[in-house]
């Protein structure tokens, strides 16, 4: 197997490595990360690293290759910039040739459990930690699958390496580099693992709408009678907490395809947040992080151990990386029937959306290409006021086609499967509080039971959404959003500017049909 692995790693350039280490035990990789220096262990037996200077994604510094067999297909823009083929083939000379005379950790894998629909990929690490991360985040191969394995994409991950921008053409040190044609991708100047699992996901939303699967930024679960559902949401819209339910299995916390006969997640693991973590709130994540997980930037007594997850002086967007059986409740074969329930959720900081809406499949395409969220006001500085925040398709930085293409998907995926769409509202209203979590659990629940159905709705005169007049366990007063304002004028002025924000934003999508365009608000 090592000749092989050799052989291989010499057929994309990488040539007189010290070592080559591969598909290393999680025992072995956590060890080679202690002896390098790379991290320490916590009182659980974690794995702890502190990525530097980079503790979160670096949007700016991502590229495609703009090479002439993908040119047409990229929706080239502010998030996918592109990159010539002389610059990017010059860089990863750069990164094969760093990596002489050093050890080498190599991972191959999987993403897609649905074999039909799998992909195999080649990463290729500098350090011993970030093949821990990897290893626990893709589908685990067996030792039958090692044989002969040829990967579909190879990325490589080289953080040592700094870029220099006046010579390499790039913006910063750091550099990912997704080459489409060649089907590799370079990660270079950045320790954070989560380039390596989102340039995964970026390769998956590229190949398999070809093969006429949706690719979907989500997390996924499945009742006691094989019914899956599909949670879509930004940070802080509770995509997550909504979607681990005691009643329901796990499929995956955040990349999925829908295929004509299947839902099924992208990857073997979770990448879950740290910030302000406790035993009480997320005792699931709390209790994933032991041996074999991957910590990254929590601060932890030097002396003692034990993490500190409410001090965000190393990072706000500090993590942590596990294998889904980590997770008491997932189904490990991170397959099922195609979903019967979609909801996108959002956190609606203006008060004015109602707190569960049924939504058309035009509707949904609209809401679902809007990706919208908004921040509060308070929560970062200078923001005074509700400040709205549209990702497209809930998952913008990832998504090289043109946003339509995704949004046609849906909308097909949507009339195959007689799925119902919801937009649930997990933010405020007009008492000034946020929607208590209890009555939304009882609106998804009645969403996911189908209850929902058979009570009767009024429509929104503005979003143009449905609204349940009534929902077992929720107060019916706060289903409609204009009764829970005492200032009827303030709720009609704050509709109409967020109204206002949806129509501006959807300007951008010219390709969008006219149905789908004309689904949302009416000024």
């Amino acid at each position: 197997m090592k000749a092989n692995i050799e052989e291989a790693l010499k057929g994309i350039g990488i040539i007189n490595a010290k070592e080559i280490y591969r598909n290393l035990t999680p025992a072995e990789l956590t060890e080679h990360a202690i002896v390098r220096g790379e991290g320490t262990l916590s009182t659980t037996g974690a794995l702890v690293v502190k990525t530097g200077k980079y503790t979160g994604r670096s949007a700016d510094d991502k590229f495609i290759v703009d090479s002439k067999g993908v040119h047409k297909l990229i929706s080239w823009g502010k998030v996918n910039r592109p990159i010539d083929q002389a610059t990017a083939d010059a860089i990863y000379d750069k990164a094969v040739a760093y990596l002489q005379n050093k050890d080498v950790y190599v991972f191959d894998g999987f993403a897609g459990a649905d074999k039909k629909y799998r992909k195999k990929f080649r990463i290729v690490n500098e350090l011993a930690s970030q093949n821990l991360f990897i290893h626990q985040l893709l589908i685990r191969p067996s030792k039958k699958d090692l044989t002969n394995f040829e990967p579909d994409f190879t990325i490589i991950a080289v953080p040592g390496l700094k870029c220099i921008p006046e010579i390499d053409g790039t913006r910063s040190e750091a550099a990912i580099i997704v080459d489409y044609e060649k089907k590799r991708v370079i990660i270079a100047g950045s320790q954070y693992a989560g380039e390596i699992k989102k340039s995964v996901f970026s390769v998956m939303n590229f190949v398999l709408p070809l093969e006429g699967v949706f690719p979907m930024h989500c997390s996924a679960n499945i009742g006691k009678d094989g019914d899956s559902a599909v949670f879509f949401g930004l940070s802080g819209t509770g995509k997550t907490t909504l979607s681990a339910d005691p009643n329901r299995k796990l499929i995956g916390d955040d990349e999925h395809g829908w295929s004509a006969d299947s839902v099924f997640n992208f990857e073997g693991g979770c990448y879950a947040k740290c910030i302000n973590l406790s035993a009480e709130n997320e005792p699931e994540i709390y209790n994933a992080i032991k041996f074999g997980s991957l910590v990254e930037n929590v601060v932890m007594d030097p002396k003692t151990r034990e993490f500190d997850f409410d001090d965000d002086s190393l990072a706000v967007n500090s993590r942590v990386g596990y294998p889904i059986d980590y997770i008491p409740n997932a189904e490990l074969k991170g397959v099922a029937a195609t979903p019967k329930t979609v909801i996108f959720l959002t956190a609606d900081a203006y008060g004015v959306l109602p707190p569960i809406s049924k939504l058309n499949k035009n509707q949904a395409a609209y809401y679902f290409l809007s990706g919208f969220t908004s921040k509060l006001a308070g929560t970062e500085i200078g923001v005074k006021e509700p400040v709205p925040t549209f990702s497209t398709c809930f998952g913008a930085p990832f998504l090289p086609l043109d946003p339509a293409v995704y949004a046609k998907m849906l909308i097909k995926k949507l009339e195959e499967s007689g799925a119902h769409v919801y937009l649930v509202n997990t933010g405020w209203n007009g008492t000034g509080s946020r929607i208590k979590l209890k009555f939304t659990r009882a609106m998804v629940t009645a969403a996911l039971t189908g209850a929902i159905e058979k009570v009767k709705c009024v429509k929104d005169p503005v979003f143009g959404v449905e609204i349940p007049t009534e929902i077992e366990g929720v107060p019916s007063e706060i289903l409609i959003p204009e009764n829970t304002w005492a200032d009827k004028k303030k709720f009609k002025a704050q509709q109409k500017m967020l109204a206002k924000s949806f129509v501006e934003n959807f300007k951008k999508y010219k390709s969008a049909s006219k149905a789908i365009a004309g689904a949302g608000p009416k000024l």
